[in-house]
C-alpha cells in the first residue's frame, strides 16, 4: 500500500472464474482476490471494484484501476482514503 495525494494505492492479483468472491489476504506484498466473474468485457474489473469498495466502505466508483486493466495483476487507487485507513478497513475481521 502506498500513499498518494488522490488516495491510497494497492497492488492486487485477481483470480477470475473462482467458486466465490473472496479477499484471500496479502502474499508477497500483493492482495490476492478471487472473483466469480469472468475476465470478459470488464466484468471482473467491475466485480473487483464492487468487492473491494464494499470491504473498504467506499463507493465502487472510488476504486480506480491505474495499471493492469487487462491483466491479473493490477494497481488500484482508493480515492479519498489514506494508506492507513485502507489498511485498517481491509484487515480481516473488521466490519
Amino acid at each position: 500500500m502506498r500513499e498518494h495525494a488522490a488516495g491510497a494505492t494497492l497492488r492486487v492479483r485477481v483470480k477470475p472464474r473462482a467458486g466465490r468472491d473472496a479477499i484471500e489476504g496479502v502474499r508477497e506484498g500483493v492482495l490476492s482476490v478471487r472473483l466469480t466473474a469472468p475476465p470478459i468485457e470488464g466484468e471482473a474489473n467491475n466485480a473487483l471494484a464492487r468487492l473491494l469498495g464494499k470491504a473498504a466502505r467506499v463507493a465502487p466508483s472510488s476504486v480506480k484501476i491505474l495499471r493492469g486493466a487487462s491483466s491479473r495483476e493490477k494497481v488500484l487507487r482508493f480515492e479519498g482514503l489514506s494508506a492507513d485507513e485502507l489498511r485498517a478497513r481491509l484487515e480481516p475481521g473488521r466490519s
